[in-house]
């Protein structure tokens, strides 16, 4: 599919849309910056054969996820992924030195359209660079939050929670598909001890946290990312804690009294990304390299109070 003039980004995807066939509703880009041409790319058959997208389908979210590929080439495969959060230089950095040709991150790197290229940003020095080196860039962003085994599964299974379920399921035909999970402990503990955990296990430094209303925790509900827009689904889902990220000042009062709310930061939440997506590629492509990322950080910093 080939757009040679201006168009509208929501009437160019309608376009997509219409041309391709349910079962395979995967959208890539490549932007070739010298002829203005965007274009599904033929790298998309490295990803479409295999469980990477069967986990991450578009069909199991409405929400486009943004999916950058860069090449200049008619015919381009690849060979060697490295694996982060987010596209930064350091991470561009570390893909040439390590030979990586396509970086895989949670989140998308172009949120808007780029009208100019002349390193304003390190948005654009990142997509510059990327198509001046070749590399290609893949994002798997929320249909990796909502599909079954994904982010937020995969957050409640490392703090202990069993017995998962989706706390706000999006696809009648399948009730695994859907945004946050809740579940139960093995055994209650204490809150305190809970807020314990979950630093101990996902080396967070600082829990932002609502009133401790439960002294006793047992039920667990969690969603990776910015998850106020579950805090009324945890507490139908009777949750003791609910794990998420970028509260709002008014986001702590809202449980009321009803439950616990635990805000870990966001990159914290979701730097589980990166096990993810090099379980499944690694599991499933016998003959493609993948890498983790040493330089995927955190952009936040904190002070706290030194050990004395």
């Amino acid at each position: 599919i080939v757009v040679h003039s201006q168009i509208g980004f929501a009437d160019m995807l309608r376009r997509i849309r219409e041309q391709l066939p349910k079962s395979s509703l995967v959208i890539l880009y490549r932007f070739e910056l010298d002829t203005g041409i965007l274009r599904l790319p033929l790298i998309h058959e490295v990803f479409l054969k295999n469980p990477l997208l069967q986990i991450s389908s578009l069909r199991h979210n409405d929400t486009l996820i943004n999916q950058v590929i860069h090449s200049k080439e008619q015919q381009r495969y690849c060979r060697k992924a490295l694996l982060a959060v987010d596209v930064t230089e350091e991470v561009l950095d570390e893909a040439e030195q390590t030979g990586c040709d396509l970086i895989i991150t949670h989140h998308p790197i172009v949120f808007h359209a780029l009208k100019r290229f002349n390193s304003a940003s390190y948005v654009e020095r990142c997509v510059e660079r990327a198509i001046r080196r070749g590399i290609a860039l893949y994002a798997c962003h929320t249909n990796l939050d909502s599909a079954p085994g994904g982010m937020s599964w995969r957050l409640a299974e490392m703090l202990g929670v069993e017995e998962l379920r989706v706390l706000q399921p999006t696809d009648p035909a399948d009730g695994r598909v859907g945004f946050g999970v809740v579940g139960e402990l093995p055994q209650s503990m204490s809150v305190r001890d809970f807020m314990h955990r979950i630093q101990e296990r996902l080396s967070v430094q600082v829990i932002r946290h609502s009133e401790l209303v439960r002294e006793q925790v047992l039920r667990v509900a969690v969603c990776t990312g910015a998850g106020a827009s579950l805090l009324g689904e945890a507490r139908r889902a009777q949750a003791d804690v609910y794990v998420t990220s970028d509260l709002k000042y008014n986001d702590f009062m809202t449980p009321d009294g009803a439950f616990v709310v635990a805000d870990i930061g966001h990159f914290e939440s979701e730097y589980c990304a990166i096990d993810i997506l090099f379980d499944i590629l690694s599991k499933n492509l016998f003959t493609f390299a993948v890498r983790k990322s040493v330089n995927s950080r955190n952009p936040i910093g904190y002070i706290v109070p030194s050990k004395q």
